[in-house]
């Protein structure tokens, strides 16, 4: 099953395929699969070549057939338009879909796709309907929850189910910090997209809190957003001070080394948007491949155990 997996994240995701790679062999499955599965929904929800209506039917009838409900959606509308590695996770999808009905952790893997789901299709159907920004900072929480929250959570479970004594904390802490964790990641991609978001009509910063309660004004005016920028930067800076803390009391180095290497560029990139909101930059905030490779490195250090995680921790925020 895993080799399979791992030639399919390879295409998909590199960095992510970077982190599985290193995972404990006993999760790698679970994870990859649930991973394959939510980058399809998010292909559907993405697909510039369909209708809002056709991509929400779609991830509901998805819905349906990974609960053992309903047959698998015809995906034939959503493979143009899309990269390669996209398509080619489209055409497997009766593959995935066999390999979640023979997974032992096929419960919690459902579980979580359907928050992921229930997340898509809100977001569809929210900008579908005209609204141009979210409306209140609850509904932010709740988005970076429903996106990624759940996926530090799921993590957490599946951790805990396979791997003996894997924390030094109790499962319930583990997976508070876990979806904190998660929020954290999401939050810094919704920052950093900000300005492609705006371009396509969707702000996902809180209405209430940006300046007139008009997202058109960021276009022109971007740093009139740099009080909400800055809030949510700190927010996500909170929630990765979380994901520090859930690093910390992971006990196996593999598992270790995984949760680093997303904290840390998670980091690296909120330093960047520190000294030039998003909003404010002519390009993309990006992590070089250069540089992944150097926070792959120092987290094999940080691997060892705490006393040189928090050294590392130092370095990587300091940098």
């Amino acid at each position: 099953m895993q080799e399979g997996l791992n030639a399919l994240l390879a295409a998909v995701s590199r960095s992510f395929y970077l982190t599985i790679r290193v995972l404990p062999r006993a999760v790698r499955s679970p994870i990859g699969l649930a991973y394959l599965l939510a980058r399809m929904s998010d292909t559907i929800a993405d697909s510039a070549s369909a209708p809002p209506g056709l991509r929400l039917g779609a991830l509901r009838e998805l819905g349906e057939s990974l609960g053992g409900t309903g047959p698998m959606p015809d995906l034939t509308p959503f493979g143009t338009g899309i990269s390669d590695s996209e398509r080619v996770l489209l055409e497997k999808a009766a593959e995935l879909h066999r390999l979640l009905g023979a997974s032992p952790d096929r419960a919690e893997i459902v579980r979580v796709l359907e928050v992921i789901l229930s997340g898509q299709s809100l977001d569809l159907t929210r900008f579908a309907c005209g609204a141009a920004a979210l409306t209140k900072a609850d509904e932010l929480e709740d988005y970076t929850y429903r996106v990624a929250g759940c996926v530090g959570e799921f993590w957490t479970r599946i951790c805990d189910r396979h791997l003996a004594d894997y924390s030094s904390v109790a499962l319930s802490q583990m997976a508070q910090w876990g979806v904190s964790f998660g929020k954290g990641l999401q939050l810094i991609n919704i920052l950093r997209d900000a300005p492609m978001d705006l371009a396509q009509g969707r702000c996902y910063l809180p209405l209430e809190e940006l300046p007139d309660r008009n997202p058109e004004r960021l276009k022109t005016a971007p740093e009139s957003a740099r009080p909400v920028t800055e809030r949510w930067t700190l927010r996500a800076r909170e929630h990765l001070d979380d994901g520090l803390r859930y690093i910390e009391a992971v006990r196996p180095w593999r598992l270790r080394l995984a949760c680093f290497l997303p904290w840390a560029i998670g980091i690296r990139t909120l330093r960047r948007m520190e000294q030039t909101p998003p909003l404010e930059q002519a390009e993309r905030v990006k992590i070089g491949r250069r540089e992944v490779r150097a926070l792959f490195f120092l987290g094999v250090l940080a691997s060892f155990g705490n006393r040189f995680l928090r050294r590392v921790a130092r370095r990587v925020q300091a940098d």
